[in-house]
């Protein structure tokens, strides 16, 4: 079973250990979301992300790395 968008943690732990040098503060939503559907596990719709979603993974991202 892979990735959905809603899956926001396990989203964030896959980007963290596939980018260890990237503050999620300054990563920009094109590149979020372009990364998130590059990710092996990913398999839900890429056009199904909002902005919504974006933000609570890069916050969730940028809870993690603290």
């Amino acid at each position: 079973m892979g990735l959905k968008w809603t899956d926001t943690l396990d989203i964030v732990l896959e980007l963290d250990e596939k980018h260890p040098d990237v503050d999620p503060q300054y990563i920009r939503f094109t590149d979020l979301h372009l990364w998130v559907c590059d990710l092996q596990a990913f398999d839900d719709n890429p056009e199904a992300s909002s902005e919504k979603i974006l933000e609570a993974i890069q916050m969730s991202w940028i809870d993690e790395k603290d």
